[in-house]
């Protein structure tokens, strides 16, 4: 099984993209982020006809999530994060698919900071992890997947001392996720790769995508339900090269059928 994330920016702007993948790719599970899409707007018929199934959490202009199936559809679970009613970002959205809770996450960028966006981070990462605990305690095979907006360790950024005081690279921000690993999930890139430089995201600027001046940002984490059976994990880069990329490629894991110890 080959569960993806994908922060898309703007699905109807990049559906030829986000098709031509899928057609590429074809995985099995794909967690989408930044739709900028309103719900009723969401390309559904394009990405039924590409043999997907689909929920999603649109918001006119920004955030925006969504969970793909192939051949399957995803079975809602939860379309927000728990922790603050007032809270309107559209940027949680969990599903059963397959025998798998699929958790797909957009997490604040936080920038500037300090201030309030990164105060707005931090309170949302709190909540994740509250949430994160309460998933794991049902002892079932989860994946949480998404754009972090968390560079998680300087082996993650092209020149860490560049972004210290950045709200992706802030210490605040990375040891929040320390927090949320030490849970017992499993950053799956970093069990397979636990020393190559490995990006998702290159910037539009300065020609990053040229100079591979990347960064880690998209992470696909899993509960210890799950974490035998990964087999293999890359990054779809080459995407970022196409015409009118996103500036985040897609970052995915393999997963055996087979139950440990079944």
């Amino acid at each position: 099984m080959k569960i993806a994330t994908f922060n898309v920016n703007g699905v109807n702007g990049r559906l030829p993209l986000l098709l031509r993948w899928l057609a590429e790719a074809e995985p099995d599970i794909v967690c989408l982020q930044e739709l900028k899409s309103p719900q009723n707007k969401f390309p559904i018929a394009a990405i039924r006809n590409a043999g997907y199934g689909a929920i999603w959490h649109g918001q006119n202009r920004w955030n925006g999530v969504a969970i793909l199936a192939r051949g399957a559809e995803p079975i809602e679970t939860r379309r927000a994060l728990p922790g603050d009613p007032e809270d309107d970002h559209c940027r949680y959205i969990e599903a059963a698919v397959n025998g798998i809770l699929v958790a797909c996450l957009y997490l604040p960028n936080g920038n500037p900071a300090p201030g309030p966006k990164f105060d707005y981070k931090l309170r949302w990462f709190e909540r994740l992890t509250a949430h994160s605990a309460e998933l794991l305690g049902t002892g079932a095979p989860i994946v949480l997947a998404g754009d972090y907006n968390v560079i998680p360790t300087e082996l993650d950024v092209y020149k860490p001392e560049r972004w210290v005081d950045d709200a992706l690279f802030r210490i605040e921000a990375r040891e929040a996720f320390q927090t949320l690993l030490a849970q017992g999930w499993t950053d799956a890139i970093r069990a397979l790769h636990p020393g190559q430089r490995i990006y998702t995201f290159w910037d539009y600027f300065r020609n990053a995508w040229g100079r591979n001046a990347g960064l880690r940002l998209d992470h696909l984490l899993l509960a210890p339900a799950l974490s035998d059976r990964l087999l293999a994990t890359d990054v779809d880069r080459h995407v970022r090269g196409w015409d009118k990329a996103s500036d985040h490629a897609p970052a995915w894991i393999e997963l055996s059928n087979a139950v440990h110890g079944a």
